[in-house]
């Protein structure tokens, strides 16, 4: 099934291109060229560009296998729905109560008026449904499956957080971009962004997994993720916490999933 599948080739036409868009993007942002976003949106959506590129240049097998992710939802489990909608502001509820404690104000409980960052012209909000759009269409149509070709679903999970996290590596030197805000703020709560990243990918694959590998759902629990948190005037120290507690909730989710999890690929 995963015969044609090539990581090296997805991973290094999705890291090349999209680290030079996003460089180029940096370099403009710097010099206040208001097109500069527009570079930041063509490596945004490199991975879906890259998937399409392969998936279309193989067999019709590779084809039909991503045309039924968007169809299938047999046997779609109401507790997976009930889990993505709610564990991310689970997650965000106790952070807050738990970063009380560290001297934290119960004002993060408050609605935000605001983004935490901003991106050109272009809508934050736009912005949020592009990024779960068109990162899932190329991470869990076809970067994600190409792992499963070697690797167990732990090992695939691990490996595929960590270079999703590194991927966003040059927004760094995109002034106003959300990573370059808090780097600039504090070098641990940039740090924290892209450890967070980790727990966060191995939920995304789980949830895709458990609702028969559908990249809708995957696209909608991305974008609760991204909006979630923003919609909450939640601080850098709060976020270090949930971090905590998504690290705890995936050791449970692999203790009670322990087959998925190291059974051999299928």
């Amino acid at each position: 099934m995963y015969g044609e599948y090539s990581a090296k080739k997805f991973y290094l036409y999705t890291f090349l291109f999209t680290f030079v868009f996003w460089m180029i993007g940096a370099y403009y942002s710097f010099e206040k060229n208001s097109n500069y976003y527009l570079f930041l949106l063509l490596g945004l959506v490199t991975p879906f560009l890259v998937s399409l590129f392969l998936i279309f240049n193989s067999s019709d097998n590779l084809k039909n296998q991503y045309k039924r992710k968007f169809l299938n939802f047999q046997g779609l489990d109401i507790n997976i729905i009930f889990i993505m909608v709610f564990i991310i502001p689970f997650t965000i509820f106790i952070s807050i109560l738990i970063s009380i404690i560290f001297g934290e104000s119960l004002n993060q409980f408050n609605i935000s008026k605001d983004f935490s960052f901003s991106v050109g012209v272009l809508p934050v909000l736009l912005l949020l449904l592009f990024a779960a759009v068109f990162e899932e269409l190329g991470w869990r149509g076809y970067g994600f499956e190409s792992l499963l070709k070697k690797y167990n679903f732990f090992y695939s999970s691990i490996i595929f957080s960590l270079l999703w996290s590194f991927w966003h590596f040059p927004l760094i030197f995109v002034d106003g971009s959300y990573q370059n805000i808090i780097f600039n703020q504090n070098i641990y709560y940039g740090l924290n962004f892209f450890i967070s990243i980790v727990p966060l990918g191995i939920i995304v694959s789980w949830i895709w997994i458990q609702s028969n590998k559908n990249i809708l759902i995957a696209i909608l629990f991305h974008f609760i993720i991204n909006i979630s948190q923003e919609l909450f005037d939640i601080t850098q120290t709060t976020k270090i916490i949930q971090t905590f507690i998504l690290f705890c909730i995936v050791c449970y989710i692999v203790y009670k999933n322990e087959k998925l999890f190291f059974g051999r690929s299928k």
